[in-house]
């Protein structure tokens, strides 16, 4: 679809086909060179098609960087056929002396970078402008297409999708927040970031798999991939600290923060107020990043700019008061969500079994709807979230399983139910009693 693949997208293709020469590469031939020492030293034996795999650099790139190495007595072929790319190299004394040197300043070992000009250059042709979208029906429709329910939080997310504005999801637990707030990655267009960066010798890894959803699409240049518009979140396990780019020696590499990693996408502060640190010590250090759509980050004490044009989602199940007004005003779109009804809750079930390819009767969906529905009606009045509806359909597979049976039952059902700590706590506590233990982490009385 041209949305994910329009005219700009197409032109940076072409700029970035695959490097085949030094003159078409944006890399000097000293840290090539280098990389290729540390590789042959690591590995000892190497074709050049493995280097190439490695590296992810051209064979006759390669070849261009290689045959002065060996002129230099650093490296020597040990075997070789017709084809360069078959050619085995080995580490030398003079080579293997250069390259110890080299792995302790930098033991960056692996794909090639791309340098800082080009990543800044490539970045602020795709950011620029990127505001005020205009985002196909067909697209929100494919986005929220497994969303029950929500017409106006999914109303309000596309608009927040479609004017690059930051909003405030909020609502009970297990409404999903987090689910719903995920669905934005499909609703902005996809971006083309590098998977390292180059800086005065040091690495800058970019590109985070835990975070990046790759498009079927790419460059021909392997260094960049193109991405689905990033969705990272954080929780509670977020500090100041995390919020910063840090230096990992293991890997050789300096690992980007979150502000950084969600750069053309959204990045969604989950859980405020369960954080060590007061949420607003949090948003403060977001404050520059989010006015300006660029942060400073050190790298051996030299500072270093980079994007960071996200859209900001904040997400609590606390009174939505635990942010200052400065905050609410860069995340000035609010949705709230409700807790969900029980034919909602139920279709989110079914779907779950229908995903886990379970086999059913009508019988299961209706002893799990009296679950949700009042006491007057014949239900036990347990308060709904969608999050039941997941883990009570992965429950009830894993019981079928350990039984033997071929279908899913109520019986089955039921001790699925009995086994799950949330439906076991409301039926033994009241509503307010439960809510308390929730909210506040307290000791039930007896």
């Amino acid at each position: 679809m041209e949305y994910y693949h329009d005219t700009k997208m197409q032109k940076l293709f072409q700029v970035l086909e695959e490097p085949k020469s030094l003159d078409e590469i944006d890399l000097s031939r000293a840290v090539i060179q280098n990389l290729l020492l540390k590789i042959i030293n690591t590995y000892g034996n190497i074709t050049v098609q493995q280097m190439h795999e490695i590296s992810g650099l051209h064979i006759d790139l390669l070849e261009e960087c290689l045959r002065p190495m060996e002129k230099d007595d650093l490296i020597v072929q040990t075997s070789g056929g017709f084809l360069f790319a078959s050619v085995e190299y080995t580490i030398k004394k003079k080579g293997h002396q250069k390259a110890v040197k080299l792995i302790e300043e930098n033991p960056y070992i692996g794909l090639a970078p791309v340098t800082y000009d080009e990543y800044f250059k490539i970045m602020e042709v795709q950011i620029k402008g990127r505001y005020p979208l205009t985002i196909p029906e067909e697209v929100i429709q494919r986005a929220f297409h497994d969303v029950v329910g929500m017409e106006y939080p999914k109303k309000v997310l596309t608009e927040a999708a479609i004017g690059g504005k930051g909003f405030f999801i909020y609502g009970p637990p297990g409404t999903g927040k987090t689910f719903l707030t995920s669905k934005m990655s499909e609703l902005l267009p996809p971006i083309i970031m590098p998977r390292y960066v180059e800086f005065s010798g040091n690495i800058i890894q970019m590109f985070d798999p835990d975070f990046h959803r790759m498009r079927p699409e790419q460059p021909g240049d392997a260094r960049w991939v193109k991405i689905f518009a990033p969705f990272v979140f954080t929780g509670s396990e977020l500090s100041t600290e995390k919020m910063e780019t840090l230096y990992n020696p293991n890997k050789g590499v300096y690992e980007t923060s979150p502000l950084i990693k969600a750069n053309g996408g959204v990045l969604l502060l989950d859980d405020l107020g369960r954080q060590k640190e007061d949420p607003n010590v949090l948003l403060n250090r977001m404050i520059v990043p989010l006015e300006n759509k660029k942060d400073v980050i050190y790298i051996k004490g030299a500072p270093v700019i980079v994007h960071t044009h996200f859209i900001p989602a904040l997400s609590t199940n606390l009174e939505i008061t635990i942010v200052d007004e400065a905050h609410l005003r860069r995340a000035p779109l609010h949705v709230y969500l409700e807790v969900p009804s029980s034919d909602e809750i139920v279709e989110v079930f079914k779907r779950n079994l229908d995903m886990l390819k379970e086999d059913y009767d009508n019988d299961v969906l209706e002893r799990f709807r009296r679950v949700y529905i009042p006491q007057l009606e014949g239900g036990e009045s347990l308060k709904p979230t969608f999050a039941h509806a997941r883990d009570i359909a992965q429950i009830a597979q894993a019981i079928r399983i350990r039984r033997g049976e071929d279908k899913m039952t109520v019986e089955i059902l039921e001790e699925a139910l009995d086994q799950h700590i949330l439906v076991s706590m409301q039926r033994r506590y009241t509503p307010e009693l439960f809510d308390r233990i929730i909210s506040q982490g307290s000791k039930p009385h007896q």
